[in-house]
């Protein structure tokens, strides 16, 4: 018996169907771009060795680390996902480390130098970076793209609560990205946050209340939403290899994302529901499933529940 999953319909607003539907059902594929930035938490501006949770090299597919220039880097991605995916449109993600975290006419050549391979075809820009490394001259510089792409700007929220920003090395505070939302209440960009579930100082309700806060913010259009990873090479790997401390399986997630999604404004679109990361570095959770397998079982378990986005909110 074929059920509303099957037929494409999900509880809560799926990235992959709002892609779908804003490219006329055409595949569109994100090629992921590492202009080899650093990040102030790791050159000391603000710290080193990063955010407690952080090994770059843990998110980043070993394509791309292998490939130093970036018109190989994009022209060897959309071969991939064309022969692998029937990819047939693209979005640039630059995503390792902080990706406005240099002067404004460098950032200019890079993202040019990137979007001129295939513009035919690329219909997006999205740039992974952290709030308090943008300014007024950066903002205008990636408005300026809107008049021919989407241009997503993916912020690292990762907390709400500054205590757990200090914890894990931050090196930045809520307020400072409160107060860049509030700078940007009319841009044309697609704000995205990302957030992480699982340190385990906060209780369940204090993940829950991430939903509130994200409300409070008409302009955030994407959400990313992942679990807590202990992957090789970070801080946090070290201290949980010496006292290992409680994480999410598979089945607690689905249950609190089952609790997380109806909080959450229905108009907000899902570009993740979890984490991935090399299983090479990964250290814990390791949930013994293929990416694909874990979405198809929340998705599952979601509808199960007959979870609907929004539908608690208060």
């Amino acid at each position: 018996m074929r059920t509303p999953l099957d037929d494409g319909f999900k509880g809560y607003r799926s990235y992959g169907v709002w892609l779908r539907r804003k490219y006329a059902g055409k595949r569109v594929f994100k090629v992921i771009v590492d202009a080899g930035f650093t990040c102030p938490n790791r050159d000391g501006s603000k710290g080193h060795g990063g955010c407690t949770y952080c090994n770059v090299d843990a998110y980043t597919p070993s394509l791309t680390r292998s490939l130093t220039e970036i018109i190989h880097q994009v022209e060897q991605g959309i071969i991939r996902a064309r022969n692998n995916y029937k990819a047939e449109k693209f979005i640039l993600y630059f995503q390792p480390n902080t990706n406005t975290y240099a002067p404004t006419a460098q950032l200019r050549t890079l993202y040019d130098e990137a979007l001129a391979v295939c513009p035919d075809d690329v219909v997006g820009l999205a740039v992974g970076t952290r709030p308090d490394c943008l300014d007024v001259e950066k903002i205008a510089l990636l408005e300026s793209y809107c008049e021919r792409l989407d241009v997503d700007l993916e912020l690292g929220m990762e907390s709400i609560y500054d205590e757990t920003l200090l914890r894990i090395h931050r090196g930045c505070s809520h307020g400072e990205l409160t107060a860049l939302l509030g700078s940007l209440s009319s841009t044309p960009l697609n704000l995205c946050v990302h957030m992480i579930f699982g340190f385990p100082w906060e209780s369940r309700d204090m993940m829950l209340a991430y939903a509130r806060e994200i409300n409070r913010f008409p302009q955030i259009r994407f959400v990313k939403l992942h679990h807590l990873h202990i992957v090789k090479g970070s801080i946090l790997a070290a201290r949980y290899q010496k006292e290992p401390f409680p994480l999410f399986d598979l089945t607690d997630y689905a249950d609190f994302l089952g609790d997380f999604l109806p909080l959450l404004r229905p108009d907000i679109v899902i570009q993740r529901l979890f984490g991935i990361s090399d299983l090479k570095l990964l250290i814990a959770p390791d949930w013994q499933l293929t990416k694909s397998a874990i979405q198809t079982h929340l998705d599952r378990h979601l509808q199960h529940r007959g979870i609907v986005q929004g539908s608690r909110m208060a």
